[in-house]
């Protein structure tokens, strides 16, 4: 990486690490806020609801608008309204005796926000990076991602030692210093944004879909099953850590991280690994997603503690290796004018993967572990045999 691309990238992996705090900083929370709102289960729970709906509904339309419009004039503006959103939420809860309808609607600008953050700030990188750079320079990004899911609920746990909704005016404290960094720090090429009209857009994106439309759905699904692989398993395994192993409070959560920070390590290494040996791109998904199956049908085998968690240490080693070729492929995929919606679509595909993971885990375990693991064991060995026969290698394009 060149010199001085080094401190607009570190600026652009600002952005998924915000993101991630979205909220997963939240989390450790939920009992101090079901307490001082008095809030019913499902109460708390439609915090999250109301950031990840419109953040996944939006995400495919500020693609669209920083393909018309550019980047940064997207991002910027999002981060700073995501901010804004956390300010919302966190007066809401300080000056207001009932504060749950205004720190809602809150969250839905947080929502909002997000919905034009990482996605385009990976869109961004494919711009700014060209072939072999690329690659690793995406695999920053997970990485910074990954590194946001390690840190996000520690620092949500540790804020609200001041006040249960300290963490909402954190946001804007992290957020508006990025959100300026990308706007006077990053340099965003010329030439990369279409002049059609929106008719003509689409149809050019139709086209791309047509040419392509097979390693791109392809790609979508190994990252979707990787996510959802993640998130499913850990938010089963946080309930057992309690029951079964009465593991509880901050040692809980730095074991829960054990998993999380191998796969944000290996998206940073597999990264750097492809910038040279890009031909692997497909092996290395059909591999990372192959050993995904071969762990989870074989988790239900193994109660030590040790032994359990090691396995989990190498589900996310698995799920970071998936990640960063998905990641190239894609933005690979679509000359620099469509990479936004590109991105975009895969950044919603994404979020569902992330939205279904721990619901649908729940209901499986209903009948059984071997039925949950076995399930899900099942969803990566398809998303392999899927790479298998429609992900091809990328070739340089630019």
């Amino acid at each position: 990486m060149k010199k001085e691309t080094v401190l607009q990238f570190a600026v652009l992996c600002g952005v998924p690490f915000v993101m991630v705090l979205g909220n997963s900083m939240l989390i450790p929370v939920f009992p101090q806020m079901k307490q001082a709102m008095n809030l019913t289960q499902f109460q708390v729970g439609l915090i999250i609801t109301f950031f990840s709906l419109p953040a996944g509904i939006l995400i495919p339309f500020t693609g669209s608008l920083s393909d018309n419009y550019g980047r940064k004039i997207i991002i910027v503006p999002a981060l700073f309204l995501y901010g804004i959103g956390g300010l919302v939420s966190g007066f809401a809860a300080l000056l207001l005796d009932n504060p749950f309808s205004l720190l809602l609607a809150g969250r839905v600008l947080q929502g909002l926000g997000a919905g034009g953050t990482y996605q385009l700030a990976m869109a961004l990188t494919g711009d700014i990076f060209q072939s072999k750079e690329r690659v690793k320079a995406l695999g920053l990004l997970e990485a910074a991602n990954g590194l946001g899911k390690v840190i996000s609920p520690i620092l949500g746990a540790l804020t609200a030692v001041i006040a249960w909704f300290a963490p909402f005016f954190l946001y804007s404290v992290v957020t508006f210093p990025i959100a300026l960094g990308v706007w006077f720090l990053v340099k965003e090429p010329e030439n990369t944004t279409t002049k059609e009209s929106f008719g003509q857009y689409w149809q050019e994106l139709c086209n791309v879909f047509r040419q392509k439309g097979t390693v791109l759905l392809a790609s979508y699904f190994s990252g979707m099953t990787a996510l959802f692989t993640l998130f499913g398993v850990m938010s089963w395994v946080s309930d057992i850590l309690e029951s079964d192993y009465h593991i509880f409070g901050i040692t809980k959560g730095f074991v829960l991280a054990i998993p999380v920070t191998a796969m944000a390590i290996c998206s940073y290494l597999c990264g750097t690994w492809l910038t040279k040996n890009m031909n692997f791109c497909k092996a290395t998904i059909i591999t990372g997603t192959s050993l995904a199956a071969v762990i989870l049908i074989s988790l239900p085998l193994f109660t030590n503690i040790y032994l359990f968690m090691t396995l989990l240490l190498f589900l996310g080693i698995s799920i970071g290796i998936v990640l960063p070729p998905v990641n190239y492929i894609i933005t690979g995929a679509a000359k620099a004018d469509k990479r936004g919606i590109v991105t975009s679509l895969y950044g919603t595909v994404r979020f569902f993967g992330v939205a279904i993971g721990p619901p649908l885990f729940g209901i499986a375990l209903k009948y059984g572990r071997w039925i949950m693991l076995g399930g899900a064991a099942a969803v990566s060995a398809a998303a392999a045999i899927i790479g298998l026969f429609f992900i091809t290698t990328p070739q340089q394009q630019e």
